[in-house]
């Protein structure tokens, strides 16, 4: 598996929260695993489009975990979303994803989102999600 050096963390935590201004989104670690926290924003990628974070599971899944924190812009996130997942995935067209997009807008339910969600299925193996601000995911 990929260092990334300085930019990436190691946690333990129950509750592992990620945020910037007005929006977060909070791992459940439940069973309390290792979980890598890599910043990519200005660390792992420091020019160009980026998305905010990857977090990782180390268990046998490893599912990566792509985050971008946002305002409203979905369309923004989208493409930094896009252009992170193959500047750093192990494996960017077929090993297990998902990426979330937590946003003060979340048409959770809009074509516009249901297209992206086929796109990143078929391009990349990975869920596509728009969450709302302070979100909460359980890490299984």
């Amino acid at each position: 598996m990929r260092s990334f050096g300085e930019c990436e963390k190691i946690k333990k935590d129950p509750l592992i929260a990620l945020g910037e201004r007005h929006s977060k989104i909070t791992f459940k670690n439940g069973s309390g695993k290792s979980i890598r926290v890599i910043r990519i924003d200005d660390c792992v990628i420091k020019e160009g489009l980026r998305c905010d974070y990857l977090v990782i599971p180390e268990d046998e899944d490893r599912i990566e975990h792509y985050i971008e924190l946002k305002g409203s812009d979905i369309s923004h996130a989208v493409k930094q979303l896009e252009s992170t997942i193959p500047q750093v995935s192990e494996d960017a067209r077929h090993g297990k994803k998902r990426c979330f997009i937590v946003s003060s807008r979340c048409p959770a339910n809009s074509a516009e989102i249901q297209n992206i969600e086929r796109r990143f299925k078929k391009e990349f193996n990975s869920n596509f999600s728009v969450k709302k601000v302070n979100y909460e995911h359980i890490l299984r």
